[in-house]
């Protein structure tokens, strides 16, 4: 989201009652995500080495005393992603060239294609996150009417936001560049997304 929605909802944030870290610990489900590759599909570079990731039911939402976006946003700071913003998911495919997004679901459902129109359509629903590594393409097909996200950053990088296919060369040497986050934004620096961000190319 643009750095507006990002000081909007930190203003939002300094005046909220946020969880404590032994609350936090006590809400995270230690699931192991689904790991998704993505390729280029000419027009939507992707990622060609980093998998996407979708943890579900990762975070318990349900009858908790902090509101579930307060909780997401909390527990992702908490891990090192910040920047965060509290909205819904573009409808036009776009991707980010120079950082690595992380959305967590808070409230609702929706129906969220990865990878371009040559991708895959994922069904999210509260209690759900999703890692997007730089490139990866991304929209929103279609949600329910209190579908609410809560996105954020890793600390290195800078956000953009590409949609024109003239762009794209340039865009494939900018993701190349983006380094690997130190953290999971679920589970911290022993997370799965360390792993997984740590080795192999995409499968053939």
């Amino acid at each position: 989201m643009p750095v507006k929605d990002q000081i909007k909802n930190f203003a939002r944030k300094l005046v909220e009652e946020h969880p404590d870290a032994a609350t936090l610990r006590a809400l995270v489900r230690a699931r192991k995500p689904t790991a998704i590759h993505f390729r280029d599909d000419g027009i939507v570079p992707n990622n060609p080495k980093l998998p996407a990731l979708l943890y579900r039911g990762a975070v318990k939402l349900k009858g908790r005393r902090f509101p579930p976006e307060v909780i997401i946003d909390t527990l992702f700071a908490s891990n090192g992603w910040g920047r965060s913003w509290r909205d819904t998911v573009y409808d036009f495919v776009h991707y980010h060239s120079q950082i690595h997004e992380v959305m967590g679901v808070a409230r609702g459902t929706a129906r969220i294609e990865c990878g371009g129109i040559k991708g895959r359509i994922l069904n999210v629903k509260a209690g759900d996150v999703l890692v997007l590594p730089a490139g990866t393409g991304h929209r929103l097909i279609e949600s329910s009417r209190d579908f609410l996200v809560v996105g954020a950053y890793p600390q290195e990088g800078t956000y953009d936001e590409c949609t024109d296919t003239r762009e794209r060369p340039d865009a494939v040497k900018r993701i190349a560049k983006v380094r690997k986050p130190k953290t999971d934004p679920v589970l911290g620096p022993g997370g799965a997304l360390v792993q997984h961000w740590r080795t192999q190319p995409p499968r053939s």
